[in-house]
């Protein structure tokens, strides 16, 4: 019985893997395959965005100038008193993770180290076509139903089947009158059970690397462990059926 490979190898060629886009690289791979099988649709896509903590805590989003916040003497693990103190991106950065930024989800929510993900569905069945990671916004998710959105969507010849605003809404008739619209927003439902398969069973709840090009390593590596478990469990297609005649 031969023994396992040591857990190092990937730490070592890691390097290698993000100089050749090898995470990207292989999800492309089985998204083509998912193509070639007839599985994926050419019309119907919704996008979506999710937060992915950073592993790097509070304590080490530090002043970028002047001194540190007040702490006491443990060497290894101190307490911050951070009482009275004003963080903000422009102002703060991590020292453990620079390229991690502090992220509020909503109003009264808690700020958080983060990093986003954001992922391209098709509709047809549920497959992953993208998925990115980059560095937080450092803003609130506002959703798709804004003026800017909008314009820019229609410009590209989408239809942009984006969840309405309950007041100071731009979706208006043009877009909600059509019955494919209700159906798009369920559909789109699925985005949501798609994060959180990869954030429980792939693990990117909380990312264990530093930085937007591991962590979008190891994004990419879960989104096509999601893909091939998906392709694997859906129904075989229908094969067409000759109807003689005469």
């Amino acid at each position: 019985m031969e023994r396992s490979f040591d857990a190092t190898v990937f730490t070592k060629n890691r390097p290698r893997l993000l100089a050749h886009d090898a995470g990207r690289a292989l999800f492309d791979e089985v998204v083509w395959a998912a193509d070639a099988e007839g599985l994926l649709s050419d019309e119907h896509f919704s996008v979506d965005g999710t937060l992915i903590e950073a592993a790097a805590s509070l304590k080490s989003f530090r002043p970028k100038e002047g001194p540190p916040p007040p702490s006491d003497d443990d060497p290894g693990n101190p307490s911050v008193d951070f009482r009275g103190e004003r963080r903000r991106n422009e102002t703060h950065a991590g020292t453990t993770d620079p390229e991690a930024r502090l992220l509020r989800k909503g109003k009264g929510k808690e700020a958080r180290l983060a990093f986003l993900g954001h992922a391209l569905m098709e509709n047809r069945h549920g497959l992953r076509m993208d998925f990115t990671v980059s560095q937080a916004t450092g803003t609130a998710d506002r959703g798709y139903d804004t003026r800017d959105c909008v314009r820019d969507m229609r410009a590209r010849r989408v239809t942009p089947h984006v969840a309405q605003k309950k007041q100071h809404s731009v979706i208006d008739g043009r877009t909600t009158r059509h019955a494919g619209y209700a159906v798009s927003l369920r559909i789109r439902k699925r985005l949501e059970e798609v994060f959180g398969w990869m954030k429980t069973v792939g693990g990117l709840r909380c990312t264990r690397y530093r930085g937007v090009a591991r962590t979008g390593l190891a994004g990419y590596l879960v989104a096509t462990a999601y893909n091939l478990v998906r392709m694997a469990n859906l129904p075989p297609e229908p094969e067409a059926t000759a109807v003689a005649s005469g």
